[in-house]
């Protein structure tokens, strides 16, 4: 049970946290650790990660001298610590909320968030940036980087590490190892790292080595390359292969104790004083402290309220049934058509409880591959497993999907492959903010020649999108769907062929018409149905594609419409609007166009519902919106 914060209610900023003496930063990480459980327990976030890095954000922000010193926490998951520690700790209750901080390190809302993040692999890149900058500018400033072992996966991290050794610049890389991103880590990566924290006697030895090189001052400089060189002899020896980040020019240290706060400390200080790039390696428990977090991971990731006490999750049961998430419906319908099709393979980089692709994973493991945080490895592994006549969905959400947009135009669609690319969090998607939301896939895979883009409206459309998809002839398809509900308790229909590129005519109507593109067409066909009760006549035509537009029923509308609204949860630069009007244009339509979407700014965090308002098509928007265009029509016909 929490008895207060003795010492964390004295600590505001780095400089408070300075004032303590070593032998007290156990206790304060006890009562950090305390405090985050007792706000996330009853304001849903990141739990996990920031439990497992409690003393390793004590330790660098009790040695280093930050904001001067940079430090850059990869992806960010694990920075609330950071947050609490930094001038945020009065309004961490607000962490996620409308108009609150964000859950991400976050450059505008404090000099301590040193660059922002959100996306993993970013931290070394960025790090080296800063470190090489302070060195051009002669300045004697310490710069680094916190990287998961799931998040050295990704391919930047690689290229982080290969530039950097080479910089000589004053970078140091922690890499935070605890086996886990939000589902356990896989690769060679995971075995290198295994073999290097379980060799028990090159942890003896290299502990040896280490109090060796702290008398290395003492001794002169040859006395200093004899023993680094005695000391890459034995790793060499000692483990199945030579160090890698070794081989990449960077001084190896560890693996270490990640909750030792004390030892880390006095690591951190001497590693201030040794120039050039250097990677200390941090083993430490994700959820640690917290016996529920530590025994569930992956649920604990982000396991919205629970009891702090128990670790109990608090889930509402409804008093009637809900419709399910479309992810699981992606999920259970992947298994029914994969048992169909023996050629449909499912691909997923690291997220495959998040996009319950685990369904497949735990029936059908070899036909489930989870690639770990390599979205660009991901897309292209996919196109060689379709080019040997496998039909591979490949899972990503939609804002994690920009970083492979050179694969899908280069390996998938000028090959014209049949890879499904099922793009999970299409749209706004709430409490994660700015660096989620999948705002842009509308626009950035409509331009791609051979790809077919689609969005469902509700979830039997998407099984039978998901069903068109692998039909044998097919080529590049693109499905984006929202996080969250769908709108159908009774989902499981036979599965049909859609007419690619053909819309649905939802509801006929004289007075304007709403077209849309996707799941938001079911708040558009709420804001009709508030017209019609007016006695406004409303028209309401479901796109299911963007490319190719259904070209015929666009001609219809243009002809007997002065005035469309277009409604998507996507960009309006170059999304389904503009593909609309685009048409319209280039056919001789004088039709007036209103396009509701998301503006052309970066959008914060929220629920999804504070979102849609705030860009004005959720339901009272596309109504009032409708309403202000209609009114004077009618007003003039009374006349």
């Amino acid at each position: 049970m929490s008895v207060g914060y003795p010492l964390l209610d004295r600590i505001n900023y780095p400089s408070d946290l300075k004032k303590l003496k070593p032998e007290q930063l156990e206790q304060l990480s006890n009562e950090l650790r305390q405090f985050i459980i007792d706000v996330v327990c009853e304001n849903p976030g990141h739990l996990g990660a920031s439990l497992g890095v409690v003393e390793l954000t004590v330790a660098l922000h009790y040695i280093f001298n930050t904001p001067e010193d940079r430090i850059i926490w990869d992806v960010g998951h694990q920075a609330y610590g950071h947050k609490i520690l930094t001038g945020r700790k009065n309004v961490f209750h607000t962490n996620r909320k409308y108009k609150g901080i964000s859950g991400f390190p976050k450059r505008s809302e404090s000099e301590y968030d040193s660059f922002g993040v959100g996306h993993s692999s970013t931290s070394i890149s960025a790090a080296l940036g800063m470190a090489v900058a302070s060195q051009k500018e002669g300045k004697n400033r310490q710069v680094v980087a916190i990287i998961g072992d799931g998040s050295l996966t990704g391919g930047l991290a690689f290229e982080g590490l290969n530039n950097g050794g080479i910089q000589k610049s004053n970078l140091l890389v922690i890499l935070n190892d605890n086996n886990i991103a939000i589902d356990p880590n896989v690769g060679a990566m995971k075995e290198y790292l295994l073999d290097i924290t379980t060799s028990k006697t090159y942890n003896r030895v290299k502990t040896d080595v280490w109090n060796l090189l702290g008398k290395v001052d003492k001794l002169g400089s040859k006395t200093r390359s004899a023993i680094q060189k005695i000391e890459n002899a034995i790793k060499s020896s000692l483990l199945k292969q030579s160090n890698l980040f070794e081989s990449l020019g960077f001084r190896y240290f560890g693996p270490v104790d990640g909750h030792d706060v004390v030892y880390l400390t006095k690591l951190l200080n001497d590693l201030k004083n040794i120039p050039g790039p250097k990677l200390l390696h941090c083993i430490t428990v994700k959820g640690k402290g917290f016996s529920a977090a530590e025994a569930n991971q992956t649920l604990f990731h982000a396991p919205g309220t629970f009891d702090k006490e128990t670790g109990e999750r608090k889930v509402v049961i409804p008093d009637i049934p809900i419709p399910p998430k479309y992810q699981d419906v992606f999920g259970r319908t992947l298994v029914e058509l994969a048992l169909m099709n023996g050629k449909i393979v499912g691909v997923t980089p690291a997220m495959a409880s998040g996009c319950s692709m685990n369904i497949m994973m735990e029936l059908m493991p070899d036909r489930t591959f989870d690639v770990g945080i390599a979205e660009q490895h991901a897309v292209t592994f996919s196109a060689g497993l379709a080019a040997e006549g496998y039909v591979p969905f490949c899972n990503i959400y939609s804002s994690f999907m920009q970083r492979a947009y050179d694969q899908i135009i280069h390996d998938v669609a000028i090959q014209k492959l049949q890879v499904v690319l099922c793009l999970d969090r299409g749209g706004l998607v709430g409490d994660d903010g700015a660096t989620h939301h999948g705002a842009y896939d509308i626009a950035y895979l409509r331009s791609i020649p051979n790809m077919v883009v689609a969005a469902p409206m509700n979830e039997e459309e998407l099984r039978n999108m998901m069903y068109t998809a692998q039909l044998d002839g097919g080529g590049p398809f693109s499905i984006r769907y929202p996080r969250g509900n769908g709108v159908m308790v009774d989902w499981v229909k036979p599965l049909t062929e859609i007419a690619i590129g053909k819309g649905q005519i939802v509801k006929e109507g004289n007075d304007i018409a709403f077209l849309t593109f996707g799941h938001i067409g079911n708040l558009a066909a709420a804001a009709a149905n508030r017209l019609e009760m007016e006695e406004f006549s409303i028209a309401h035509y479901n796109m299911r594609f963007v490319k190719p537009l259904d070209e015929s029923l666009l001609q219809t509308i243009g002809e007997k419409f002065k005035t469309i609204i277009t409604v998507e949860d996507g960009c309006l630069q170059g999304g389904f609007g503009s593909a609309v009007l685009e048409w319209l244009n280039d056919n001789g339509h004088k039709t007036k166009v209103i396009r509701l979407g998301i503006p052309d700014r970066f959008i914060e965090h929220g629920t999804q519902q504070q979102l849609y308002k705030e860009c004005g098509f959720d339901v009272d928007g596309i109504y009032q919106t409708a309403k202000l265009l209609i009114a004077p029509k009618m007003s003039k016909k009374s006349i």
